[in-house]
């Protein structure tokens, strides 16, 4: 993880090797007139330095993405291996003017369109003199400083194949202002198989800043399943559907009375993923459908508009389901990070922003550690509750009869969520063991607009 911190330049900046230097500070630009495009950064080949938010434009070069002011940086240290390396937190000068972000777009190296997976840009939400510790590398290293785990609000999305995004005119995403902290964080999600060791990086986001205030302040909140081995999915299954929750108990709590609207949606899944769709209730009535894919494509994952904007109040339930088809995998595929494993994620836009992040849910631990006990004594299966949830879903022999179980043990039993603040913290309340959200009267299935006249 690159973390940059982005302020004010006081004093008239020096350019040398096409660099902007300040002090110590290293910030690579544009190359003067008559001299090539390459940039050589001072110190390291990897960006660890400090970054100043510029008093004018500078353009995108090499080692750096343009963020209109700004910049948000990230090269991974040549070689790395990581399966993803979080990197790039900034921090804008906040005394200045609160900006929107008005555009967003990946920046992605050339010749590095298939190692960069998805990627995510997160605000450090703390108190805005809190200063952010520098680091860089893997997300879950132990070395990571705590207080970086402060930075889970979602700025930006991106996953391949997604095109650039574009706010609506009255919607903007709020960036700076005297309650904000200066901290960002670039996550980036790496696909490589072959464990390569020579791949360098510089990969980023390119966000588009505007002066001028929109009506809303837009936010992003991420719907679907937790990123955890507690979902899995059998082999061999031609068809496999997980269903995540954000159920109306935390939509009550995390949503205001006039509620906020949804205009804009990215289904997310990985490599066995094929249909994709999230449900709408109220008072267990089901209402137009969210958004849909029949045809889901892990390799083009793009954020699309809505139609017609969605409004959801407090109480409302938003149900999100993913189709899997795994009948060319011979072991269980496990919910995770990992492009080889499962993720199930909707990450809605809307606007104006509130304080709910996260409405995610998995199987309550109680549930699961039932299952597994029963596939124990009945079933004469290796689990067993000294071992890891890994390890159980491994142990047991996957036949068509014991899979259907599993797939109506997930739609049944009760759930774990996740109702979680944009510090990352989860509301109060108690959250586990909850009940899934029912639909106690769902919409007609859709006609088909065919002709009845006969073709020959």
């Amino acid at each position: 993880m690159c973390v940059y911190h982005v302020t004010l330049l006081p004093e008239r900046l020096r350019i040398k090797h096409h660099v902007v230097l300040v002090g110590n500070v290293c910030v690579p630009c544009d190359p003067s007139a008559g001299k090539t495009a390459h940039q050589t950064p001072c110190g390291a080949v990897t960006c660890s330095y400090h970054v100043n938010l510029l008093l004018k434009q500078l353009r995108t070069k090499h080692h750096v993405v343009l963020v209109s002011y700004m910049f948000v940086p990230c090269d991974p240290p040549a070689g790395t291996t990581a399966h993803q390396t979080p990197c790039g937190a900034e921090m804008l000068s906040t005394s200045v003017y609160c900006p929107v972000c008005c555009q967003f777009e990946a920046v992605v190296q050339e010749g590095n369109e298939a190692l960069v997976h998805h990627m995510e840009v997160f605000h450090c939400v703390a108190p805005p003199e809190q200063n952010i510790p520098e680091y860089k590398g893997p997300c879950f290293a132990p070395q990571r400083p705590e207080t970086t785990q402060v930075c889970k609000r979602v700025l930006a999305a991106w996953a391949m194949g997604a095109p650039p995004f574009v706010y609506p005119e009255e919607a903007g995403l709020p960036i700076g202002g005297p309650d904000f902290n200066s901290y960002v964080m670039l996550e980036i999600h790496y696909n490589n198989p072959e464990k390569k060791s020579d791949w360098v990086d510089s990969t980023g986001v390119r966000l588009y800043i505007s002066p001028t205030l929109r009506k809303y302040d837009g936010g992003v909140i991420e719907l679907g399943l937790e990123y955890t081995d507690k979902m899995a999915i059998p082999p061999h299954q031609p068809q496999f559907t997980l269903t995540g929750y954000c159920i109306s108990e935390c939509t009550a709590v995390g949503i205001p009375p006039e509620g906020i609207v949804i205009f804009g949606s990215q289904l997310h899944t990985h490599l066995t993923g094929i249909r994709v769709f999230t449900r709408h209730i109220r008072d267990g009535r089901e209402l137009p459908e969210l958004n849909r894919d029949n045809h889901y494509s892990t390799h083009f994952q793009e954020i699309r508009l809505l139609k017609r904007e969605v409004r959801v109040l407090p109480g409302d339930a938003l149900i999100t389901t993913c189709w899997y088809q795994t009948t060319e995998r011979t072991n269980i595929t496990m919910g995770g990070y990992a492009i080889s494993d499962e993720m199930c994620v909707n990450y809605v836009h809307y606007y104006p922003k509130v304080d709910l992040e996260v409405c995610k849910s998995s199987i309550s631990n109680n549930a699961l550690d039932t299952y597994f006990r029963f596939l124990r004594e009945w079933e004469d299966q290796q689990t067993s509750s000294s071992q890891g949830i890994s390890s159980n879903y491994q142990a047991v022999d996957w036949t068509p009869m014991r899979s259907q179980m599993l797939e109506q043990m997930y739609q049944q039993f009760p759930i774990s969520m996740q109702c979680n603040q944009s510090s990352g913290e989860r509301f109060p309340g108690y959250w586990e063991d909850m009940i899934s959200s029912h639909v106690l009267f769902p919409l007609p299935p859709q006609t088909r607009e065919c002709s009845n006249e006969e073709t020959v």
